[in-house]
């Protein structure tokens, strides 16, 4: 089973930290010295070498000048960094609204040629109506208790959808039968958003692919993953964004994505399952 993408960027906070350790160690100091000569409490350095705590830059810098290591700062800052974008808190992420984090999803829509989407939960933010974009971003502000800009939001995310229409751009998408069930808005406005689905599949960017749900399971159900180009792979949690780039990582999804493929449908039998949902809505 692959490792999960939060336990990779754990662990990467936990080599960072053994780094930092190292350092202490050739400097030939112990924990409680360094954390003196930093002028902050033990229990700091204890969790910033753990992986318990990320270091700020001041923190990296202080500790790197008390231990004589000044040319290893501009490496390490960069290390941290990295480890800091490869899981990223909601909270964080969201804590100003959520129209900027939806710029900058468009952003990365932009520069992909190639998407493949696996979702389980929701219909991806690209093919969304801007009903549907709404009822789902105002529960995820409600969740969150981030400042309310849905309307920003909303419009921020439907503008994506022109990638379908623009050359250079191929989506290849693959959803559980559930998100056509899970329901978003009222019944009209989700029936409107499942007959776009049905609009937009016939497009030459487009590949729309449905797991039934009796489908014999060759890779069990996961989180919403967004693979692009097979250069960076986003995963989306309850709790964070987590951003994968380590090519074994990345092979993962890319096998993940091929075996999901073998259970979907496609064509006619897709928006079969797509006008049986509808219809359920009344």
């Amino acid at each position: 089973m692959p490792v999960s993408p939060s336990s990779t960027a754990q662990a990467a906070r936990e080599a960072l930290g053994v780094r930092l350790s190292h350092i202490r160690q050739d400097a030939g100091l112990t924990g409680k010295e360094l954390s003196a000569r930093c002028g902050w409490h033990g229990a700091k350095t204890t969790r910033i070498q753990k992986g318990e705590a990320a270091p700020s830059d001041a923190d990296i810098r202080i500790w790197c000048t008390v231990c004589g290591a000044e040319d290893q700062v501009d490496d390490l800052i960069a290390t941290s960094r990295a480890v800091d974008s490869m899981y990223r808190e909601w909270r964080r992420v969201l804590r100003s609204g959520l129209r900027q984090h939806q710029e900058d999803v468009n952003t990365a829509n932009a520069q992909a040629s190639l998407q493949r989407v696996y979702v389980s939960n929701v219909v991806p933010g690209f093919l969304q109506t801007p009903a549907y974009a709404t009822a789902l971003l105002e529960s995820i502000t409600t969740f969150q208790g981030t400042p309310n800009d849905v309307a920003e939001a909303v419009g921020a995310r439907v503008a994506r959808s022109r990638f379908l229409y623009e050359g250079g751009h191929r989506y290849a998408v693959l959803i559980e039968e559930g998100v056509l069930r899970h329901r978003f808005g009222t019944a009209p406005e989700m029936a409107a958003q499942l007959r776009h689905l049905l609009t937009v599949m016939p497009l030459p960017s487009m590949s729309l692919g449905v797991i039934p749900f009796g489908a014999e399971r060759l890779v069990w159900p996961l989180e919403a993953f967004y693979l692009f180009d097979d250069k960076h792979v986003v995963v989306e949690t309850l709790t964070a964004q987590v951003n994968v780039t380590q090519p074994r990582e990345l092979a993962d999804y890319a096998k993940a994505f091929a075996g999901l493929s073998t259970m979907a449908v496609y064509g006619d039998h897709a928006r079969a399952l797509i006008n049986s949902a509808i219809t359920a809505l009344g």
